[in-house]
């Protein structure tokens, strides 16, 4: 989903509700009492948050459980992108990526106990590049990926010891005075 709107960035920046699109796109269909097991939160907080991405368009209501007193949210696209200008796409960014910061530093706090620990990464590179080459090694990343995250689809070629992981890219060029 190629998100323009303002509205529909504002609508999305805001961490319970990239936290709500992630586990739906990661677990499935799922009700807001569940939704909110998975996220420490409450039914309530999931469901106004469920309602509120509903209205832009990020998820709809899901095929009825046979309970009528459950309604099942999914997700109506498993990947999200915004036009990167303007202050809501500023906001949305910004939001964005304080959530992933924290998950990477609290990944790093716990990696000692972490049976895992030896496949986590955690690097960077300054290289010199032309906006076409970085352009291209976004693809080339988003190529490598891109069986991974059509596991998310196809729900029956998942290993039997697979843990979701999440991958957090950024090319940032540094500006004119290399800040």
């Amino acid at each position: 989903m190629r998100i323009t709107d303002p509205r529909a960035m504002r609508a999305l920046a805001h961490p319970l509700r990239l936290d709500l699109i992630e586990l739906l796109g990661t677990y499935g269909d799922s009700t807001a009492a569940q939704c909110a097991r998975r996220l420490n939160s409450n039914q309530a907080s999931c469901s106004f948050h469920l309602r509120q991405l509903a209205k832009y368009g990020y998820v709809e209501q899901a095929e009825p459980t046979g309970d009528a007193r459950e309604r099942p949210w999914r997700l109506t696209d498993i990947e999200q992108s915004w036009s990167p200008t303007g202050a809501a796409a500023e906001e949305l960014e910004r939001v964005f990526v304080q959530r992933e910061a924290e998950r990477i530093l609290s990944w790093r706090s716990q990696q000692e106990a972490e049976p895992w620990r030896d496949t986590g990464f955690l690097g960077g590179s300054t290289v010199p590049m032309t906006a076409e080459e970085l352009a291209e090694v976004r693809n080339q990343l988003h190529a490598v990926l891109a069986p991974y995250i059509d596991r998310l689809s196809d729900r029956t070629d998942w290993p039997e010891d697979h843990r979701f992981v999440r991958i957090f890219i950024a090319g940032t060029p540094h500006t004119e005075n290399g800040d």
